[in-house]
């Protein structure tokens, strides 16, 4: 059984396609993030839909979903986003708002953005799972959470592009990867094969919004 965990996809379907295509792993978790930003949000869908992969839910999932409830002022893009979607399969929305926040796997928590420093799910809040980049309070001079970390959870996330990749190891093997190289902004999309400990990428092929 082989598992791949990828980074922020942001509508980047040619990427994803090309990183499942290239790895062909049996089971494949997204890190959140899935469709904004990017050129092919229906892509993106039509490769989750297609071939089963499971997800954890991220901020701009999230966005999606608030956008749909009302909750959100209709943005031009999340909105387009949302429009885009619900014409080609309205099913894309169950499928998000059933995403959990946290997934374990192969001996891994993923989260889209980060967990409590104690690695405590109890603790883990929605907003500390969609949104927290740095600990406690996400200020300029705050720590990133990892470098606080004490859990006992090895964890994959993403959400933090500015930071780039992540590779935190422990007693001698890979304890924390951030997956998140920014392949919207002409990076690359980045996955982390768990049993083999590998980080696999591919390069976008433009860079399709702007930083």
């Amino acid at each position: 059984m082989s598992t791949l965990v990828i980074g922020d996809v942001h509508g980047c379907a040619r990427e994803l396609q090309r990183l499942l295509d290239g790895v062909r792993p049996h089971r494949v978790v997204l890190v959140g993030d899935l469709f904004t930003k990017g050129p092919d949000p229906c892509g993106v869908w039509a490769l989750i839909r297609d071939r089963g992969l499971l997800a954890v839910l991220g901020n701009h999932d999230q966005r999606l979903l608030d956008v749909v409830d009302g909750d959100r002022p209709k943005d031009a893009h999340g909105h387009a986003c949302v429009e885009a979607l619900h014409r080609f399969d309205p099913a894309w929305e169950a499928w998000v708002r059933g995403t959990p926040l946290t997934c374990t796997v192969a001996g891994w928590t993923v989260v889209h953005a980060a967990l409590h420093p104690s690695g405590e799910i109890a603790r883990t809040t929605r907003s500390i799972a969609t949104l927290l980049r740095r600990w406690p309070k996400d200020r300029a001079k705050d720590p990133r959470w990892w470098k606080v970390y004490e859990g006992g959870r090895r964890v994959v996330f993403g959400h933090d592009a500015r930071q780039g990749l992540v590779e935190v190891d422990r007693d001698g093997r890979a304890f924390i990867r951030g997956l998140d190289t920014g392949c919207v902004y002409g990076g690359a999309l980045t996955g982390f094969l768990l049993e083999e400990e590998r980080l696999v990428q591919v390069d976008a092929a433009q860079a399709y919004c702007p930083t």
